[in-house]
């Protein structure tokens, strides 16, 4: 059994407007110097597989098919196991 974890974000290209509200409140809340802020999700997983690469081969598919917008989300894959 290996523990994948997904990292989802925007592609860099894409204004993150939901980054761009809480770098606005941190910075209301004093810290000017927290810049670039981009909001993603992580997603944690066990996968039933052979190998590690099998298990992010899975998480790949995963992602390509649900988990992710290829139009506008990039992913990592880490496997732990």
């Amino acid at each position: 059994m290996a523990k994948v974890t997904v990292f989802v974000t925007l592609k860099p290209t894409l204004l993150d407007t939901q980054g761009r509200t809480v770098e606005n409140a941190v910075h209301h809340l004093g810290y000017s110097d927290v810049t670039d802020v981009r909001i993603g999700k992580v997603i944690e997983m066990d996968v039933a597989a052979d190998s590690a690469e099998a298990a992010r081969s899975r998480a790949a598919a995963l992602c390509d098919k649900l988990l992710a917008n290829p139009v506008t989300e990039s992913y990592r894959i880490e496997v732990d196991g």
